[in-house]
């Protein structure tokens, strides 16, 4: 059965980028052109080959796949792929699991095209446009429910800032960007969709790479399941099988996943004390300082010599000193606190000129939850957002 999605909720499916905590794509941060800007607010803060896919399977055009979306998908006779019987082999062999279980659990696997079609690459050329961006997710909804989000779950919130160091509006900046707050955490059954991708990814330049992630992670969902003693079938997910208010991909429930409320198991999914601990466990697991006080992101404006074009796409760490950037004239509104590392971060707006931050560890600590520039700022904003209207 095809189910018609919301517009709005299928391109926010079709153009989330998913990182650490969720699946794979990477925002690419090139060198901008040079602008002299200043932005506006300082946040706080071997054997036979696979089977191919079925022959009946419907490939949506992009524009259709992005307004209905096919959360079911069909049969897709997984036990007669070759790498879906490998899988099995390894699984029993690496794994302890019954082979006869695993060969049942296959038999009802449905290959969903849908998930297909939402992995691949958007088409080049559209310039990024971190404002447009921004607007889908600091908008009155997310930040009402953001508002209802953090009273309802306070005492939660303030005790995973006094256990992790991370601020209550960046756990729900995260989970308010995700997933607005468990409103839509995906209607996919994660074992399909997994299932789809680590043995039927399009063809991309780092399709091997893909495969090899969704292999890991169907393997992760199988562990999950015999671990809380449940149906694979029955874990959903988006489209790309990440799970939960905060879409942690299943081998990081395994790995950062908290029993926050302490009821003996860990739900991402109908827990909000979970999904607040298991943020801050995250980020601090990937380098959250709570040494750190104040802003994540310092606004910047750039001289017009443009030697800090070389200080650009530099990955996703803090790595220069406050000197560096002076140097090369990165000018920031208030002084930079000593002793710490930066990054130079573009925010492109299209054809309107680009906005310069200057981020520390706590920024990159975001984008290691999704490696995206813009990822990170929307999180920074919403909260900051949420922390405001709450507090008027």
């Amino acid at each position: 059965m095809k189910s018609i999605a919301p517009l709005f909720a299928a391109l926010a499916l079709a153009l989330a980028t998913q990182g650490e905590a969720h699946a794979f794509a990477k925002e690419s941060h090139a060198k901008a052109k040079p602008a002299k800007t200043k932005a506006a607010v300082t946040a706080k803060g071997k054997g036979k080959k696979a089977k191919a896919a079925p022959a009946k399977a419907r490939v949506l055009p992009a524009a259709a796949a992005a307004a209905v979306i096919d959360y079911d998908g069909e049969h897709g006779d997984f036990l007669e792929w070759q790498a879906v019987r490998e899988f099995i082999d390894e699984m029993v062999a690496q794994q302890g699991f019954d082979r006869a279980s695993l060969e049942s659990l296959f038999a009802k696997v449905r290959f969903v095209d849908s998930a297909v079609q939402l992995v691949k690459p958007a088409p080049p050329g559209k310039p990024k446009n971190w404002q447009a961006y921004s607007e889908r997710f600091i908008e009155p909804i997310r930040v009402n429910a953001g508002v209802r989000f953090w009273n309802e779950n306070a005492a939660a919130l303030a005790r995973a800032e006094a256990a992790y160091g991370v601020p209550a509006e960046i756990i729900v900046g995260i989970i308010g960007v995700e997933t607005i707050y468990g409103r839509d955490t995906g209607r996919f059954r994660v074992v399909d969709t997994l299932t789809t991708l680590a043995f039927a990814y399009p063809e991309t330049p780092n399709r091997e790479a893909r495969k090899a992630f969704f292999r890991s992670e169907l393997a992760n969902t199988l562990l999950l399941a015999r671990e809380r003693g449940s149906d694979p079938l029955e874990l959903l997910g988006s489209f790309a099988g990440a799970v939960g208010m905060p879409q942690f991909m299943p081998g990081n429930v395994l790995k950062y996943g908290v029993d926050f409320d302490n009821d003996g198991r860990i739900d991402l999914r109908g827990s909000p004390s979970d999904a607040i601990g298991s943020v801050a466990n995250f980020l601090v697991q990937h380098g959250w300082n709570a040494e750190h006080r104040g802003p994540a992101v310092y606004a910047a404006d750039v001289a017009p010599h443009q030697a800090w074009e070389g200080l650009l796409g530099r990955g996703l760490a803090a790595t220069l000193q406050p000197e560096e950037l002076k140097a090369a004239g990165v000018m920031t509104e208030v002084a930079l606190p000593a002793g710490r590392l930066y990054g130079l971060v573009d925010l492109q707006n299209g054809a309107e000129p680009t906005e310069y931050w200057v981020a520390n560890d706590n920024f990159f600590a975001i984008t290691k939850y999704n490696r995206s520039y813009f990822y990170a700022m929307s999180v920074i904003e919403l909260g900051r957002a949420v922390r405001l209207s709450r507090e008027s």
